[in-house]
């Protein structure tokens, strides 16, 4: 009887494995999360400030003072701040505060990469920074004559700096800024 037993719970248990077994469970491969964002389309932004520019289709636009706007991207949850200052013998306290601004963010940043600007057809001179790292912010730029006008700008997103999880949106932004910045003439 023993012997019968032992022969029956063989059988069911070479049965049940034989039919419960599957392909071997795998872990699924890590991926990456994709953003794509459509191709930008740039239109000539002009008002009464003494300069234009051109910005992209998508993004909202609304004016601040003296001359002051925010660029919008709702999409991304990004603004990106641009600031006007008449220049009045006072060039090196602009480009000073400028460039302070930019640096202040070197605490946070893994890498800061400077690219100058000239155009001299337009009399647009200045400086675009790329801000690598998990700063505030990723782009920021100058621009000017040197005699008459001075333009800041510098992307926000609405998120904690996370350069790995914003970077699509921070490039996509910072292709438009440097548009805006090669496009900037003055009235």
């Amino acid at each position: 009887m023993l012997k019968k037993l032992i022969a029956f719970c063989t059988i069911i248990g070479v049965s049940l494995v034989s039919f419960s077994c599957k392909d071997d469970v795998l872990p699924k491969p890590s991926s990456h999360l994709r953003l794509d964002y459509p191709e930008a389309k740039y239109v000539n932004f002009e008002n009464e400030c003494p300069f234009t520019f051109e910005m992209n289709s998508d993004a909202v636009i609304k004016k601040d003072k003296n001359c002051g706007f925010t660029i919008t991207y709702p999409k991304m949850k990004a603004t990106i701040y641009l600031t006007y200052k008449p220049v009045s013998e006072n060039v090196n306290k602009l480009l000073r505060d400028a460039q302070k601004l930019t640096f202040e963010h070197v605490i946070k940043a893994d890498d800061i990469l400077e690219q100058p600007y000239l155009n001299s057809d337009q009399k647009v001179y200045g400086m675009f920074y790329q801000v690598e790292g998990n700063a505030a912010t990723n782009s920021q730029f100058y621009a000017t004559d040197s005699t008459t006008h001075f333009v800041t700008g510098s992307v926000y997103f609405y998120a904690k700096p996370n350069y790995d999880s914003i970077m699509p949106a921070a490039s996509y932004i910072k292709n438009d800024m440097q548009r805006l910045m090669e496009t900037l003439k003055w009235k």
